[in-house]
């Protein structure tokens, strides 16, 4: 979607030109990744800085009972170790020099908010942890004290490149990297069989576009096309694709992940408004007998 929106600024004969529009998927496919990266790196580097706020206040003149006992249970957190000793993950940062894009002055002060809170407390004078729960601590740092922050978020905007508009996007490869940290490859987002889909969706929807819109706009009805806003109309396009040329994606599916695109990239309505436009083209599309759709092979 994002990669159809920024073909709509280039130059007439740059907007259908496939291999402009393969480039600028790849490239935001990479920004992607290094954003999620550094997400992941800032919220285990936060955890870590219980060992450095120890070791500083430890090291004062005047030292309080509180300086000489802080607790860094949450720095040696069996989840926190198990992401810093993943291969892929280290092999990212250092490929990439991602380091540059952190902070140390926003790492000590997310942790010193995160260490006030309720949840971190009970973790730090609980005995024992069981993996779920050092899972569960590290999501409440990223959930509550990284993106439910909104000077942190202000300056992710500013300093990580692409923040503005893949913040959306980031926010739920975490949540997806928190159900399933083990299967992430942080050197590849995308499986072979996802990129896959993601350029032959992109060039579908450049080469078929004109045809959608034709099946669109009789739907448009009290509405002028040129006032549905163009995020709008990109999934409606991208969404009969999938109803025309993808014959794998079942149309429920299709339909749902168009309303959900829609409510986080779009207007309020936007949701409602994709969800009634696509029904009411599916229908036409059956009776016409125009969906073809079959069930979907396991390869391997």
């Amino acid at each position: 979607m994002q990669t159809l929106y920024t073909l709509t600024s280039l130059e007439d004969g740059a907007q259908g030109n496939k291999e402009a529009a393969a480039r600028i998927l790849n490239d935001k496919l990479a920004n992607v990744l290094d954003i999620f990266t550094v997400s992941v790196l800032y919220t285990l580097r936060i955890a870590k800085y219980a060992e450095t706020d120890a070791a500083h206040r430890s090291s004062k003149y005047l030292r309080s009972m509180e300086d000489m006992n802080v607790n860094t249970g949450i720095a040696t957190n069996g989840f926190v170790l198990k992401m810093l000793a993943n291969t892929s993950f280290n092999e990212k940062i250092k490929k990439d020099k991602l380091e540059r894009f952190i902070d140390d002055g926003w790492v000590k002060n997310i942790y010193q908010l995160a260490t006030k809170s309720a949840e971190y407390i009970h973790y730090i004078t609980a005995d024992r942890h069981t993996p779920a729960e050092d899972k569960e601590i590290i999501q409440h740092i990223w959930e509550q004290h990284v993106v439910g922050n909104e000077e942190v978020l202000n300056y992710f905007m500013d300093e990580l490149p692409g923040w503005e508009d893949d913040g959306a996007l980031i926010i739920m490869l975490m949540q997806n990297f928190f159900k399933e940290s083990s299967k992430i490859n942080f050197l590849n987002l995308l499986s072979g069989e996802k990129k896959d889909y993601a350029q032959e969706l992109l060039l579908a929807v450049i080469e078929k576009g004109d045809h959608c819109l034709t099946l669109i706009e009789p739907k448009l009805t009290n509405w002028d096309k040129d006032r549905v806003a163009l995020i709008d109309l990109l999934l409606l396009k991208m969404g009969v694709c999938e109803f025309l040329y993808f014959p794998t994606i079942p149309t429920k599916v299709t339909i749902n992940e168009y309303i959900d695109i829609a409510k986080q990239y779009s207007t309020p309505q936007s949701g409602q408004f994709v969800n009634g436009v696509l029904d009411n083209i599916l229908k036409d599309l059956i009776k016409e007998n125009k969906i073809r759709k079959q069930e979907r092979t396991n390869k391997g």
